[in-house]
């Protein structure tokens, strides 16, 4: 199933992993090592199992690995939900949230339509 043209979600998790890998790093500064830990591993996973669903062994496996990337993506927002709503973390930055949901959105359509056809 690989495609070598570039690929918008591709790309789209990449970039939102390096967002979240900076956002992560900034709670670490302030000494809150478990939070930062879920955040950088739920924030550069979605885009891990994307890329891995490139490489599909079938249409099941493909869809699969994109709704790991959904939970995951959950899993992201969840933690930056927390971290928004409490003085003990940093909050997020308008534009990792954006960002976030694009690819929520992305991630969810592509789902649906892989179900389709």
């Amino acid at each position: 199933m690989r495609n070598d043209k570039e690929n918008l979600i591709v790309k789209l998790t990449f970039e939102l992993a390096l967002e979240v890998v900076s956002f992560s790093e900034k709670i670490r500064a302030t000494n809150r090592f478990e939070m930062a830990s879920q955040i950088f591993r739920s924030g550069t996973s979605i885009g891990a199992n994307i890329r891995e669903a490139q490489n599909a062994e079938s249409k099941r496996d493909f869809i699969h690995k994109f709704k790991i990337s959904a939970k995951e993506a959950d899993e992201l927002m969840y933690w930056l939900e927390i971290c928004n709503s409490t003085e003990f973390y940093p909050s997020p930055e308008e534009a990792l949230l954006k960002k976030l949901k694009s690819v929520i959105l992305i991630i969810s359509k592509i789902i649906s339509t892989s179900k389709k056809s």
